[in-house]
């Protein structure tokens, strides 16, 4: 009898560790700031895009410079989900476009439905501080077919590729990633949007709706 309750004491832990081994799907934190490269091969759009990120009140805001048909221009555009409006601010020419858009905030995570492929070693761990360990994920979400590659621990978005019909193949590498917000202010709009009027969205460009979980 003894022996019999220690085999099932010892697959027990062994079952735990197995369990505690395997890579589960995550979410990646609330507020964070970061990089990120999107090329959408379509139309060979590519885009460097400085981000901040908050899950908590559902809001980005995007720094982005977009390289299109040989021409390089540039767009600074605040997502507030909440309200179901985006701002297109100028700076340089203290100009705003305030317009409301449809669709539900995409989360930065692990779909529940996302299959686990493989557990692999960005660089190496042959010495300290070389490599990352990083888990892959396959799915499909909305008619959209995706590979996810996210750290294992932190739950960080290394890169994402996705393929759907409307927008063709995407791909986004994140990088520079830093977790919180350094600048709250960042995703309220300045001064000179207040008396902007509301207009309706004829459309977000590619690169902002790769933000926006379409609403069916």
């Amino acid at each position: 009898m003894k022996t019999i309750v220690l085999l099932c004491i010892g697959l027990s832990g062994l079952f735990a560790i197995i369990d505690a081994q395997f890579p589960h799907h995550c979410k990646s934190p609330p507020l964070m700031e970061g990089r990120l490269m999107v090329y959408v091969t379509k139309d060979n759009l590519v885009m460097f895009d400085r981000f901040s990120y908050d899950a908590f009140e559902r809001r980005i805001r995007l720094r982005e410079f977009i390289h299109v048909q040989n021409q390089t221009y540039h767009e600074d555009i605040l997502l507030l989900f909440r309200e179901g409006v985006y701002y297109s601010i100028s700076y340089l020419n203290s100009t705003c476009v305030k317009k409301s858009f449809k669709g539900d905030f995409r989360p930065i995570e692990i779909p529940k439905d996302a299959k686990f492929q493989a557990q692999v070693v960005i660089g190496s761990l042959s010495e300290p501080g070389a490599g990352v360990l990083a888990n892959n994920w396959n799915g499909k979400e909305d008619n959209v077919l995706y590979s996810a590659t996210f750290t294992e621990f932190g739950c960080l978005p290394i890169m994402v590729l996705e393929n759907s019909e409307a927008i063709g193949d995407v791909m986004a590498s994140y990088f520079d990633m830093v977790v919180g917000i350094e600048d709250p202010d960042t995703f309220f709009p300045p001064s000179f949007c207040e008396s902007v009027e509301l207009t309706e969205s004829d459309g977000l460009d590619p690169f902002t709706a790769i933000w926006v979980k379409q609403s069916n």
